[in-house]
């Protein structure tokens, strides 16, 4: 269904702005939870509790990244006790890893936080504003969801 682009902003506009404003918007709910770990530390925690122990490669992946890389994150999540090796179990050559109850408590405590500071946040909005947020949801989820091909 084409519309007219006559009523819209120009989109290399929206693109900039929905750009710059979601940076902003995830480096402020990044620092409303201080600690030592990173996005990509953050992210695979997340995925390992979404979907349980995975390997390095097919974490990897699934965090669209090189298993190399990969690789580093989770060995400095094995360090921090975030995560844990545990045996294949229909393949000895390869290891999964799981996240542990110490990375499950640092996640908890993270997503409290981000929760938190969110919420006061949107407190101070009036109801029209938090409406509109709510009305965008499905759509920066949908654009969330795009794979590239």
């Amino acid at each position: 269904m084409a519309r007219s682009r006559e009523s819209t902003p120009p989109l290399d506009g929206v693109v900039s702005d929905l750009t710059l404003a979601v940076g902003q918007l995830l480096r402020r709910l990044r620092s409303a939870s201080p600690g030592d770990l990173n996005l990509s530390q953050s992210s695979a925690l997340a995925r390992l509790e979404r979907e349980g122990p995975m390997t390095t490669a097919d974490l990897a992946r699934a965090e669209s990244m090189k298993p190399q890389s990969m690789k580093t994150i989770l060995a400095g999540l094995e360090d921090e006790a975030c995560v844990a090796r545990e045996p294949h179990p229909t393949d000895g050559r390869q290891i999964l890893f799981a996240i542990t109850r110490k990375g499950l408590n640092e996640r908890k405590r993270r997503t409290t936080a981000k929760r938190e500071w969110l919420l006061a946040k949107l407190e101070e909005f009036d109801p029209q504003e938090v409406a509109t947020l709510a009305a965008a949801i499905p759509l920066i989820r949908r654009l969330g969801n795009y794979m590239d091909n």
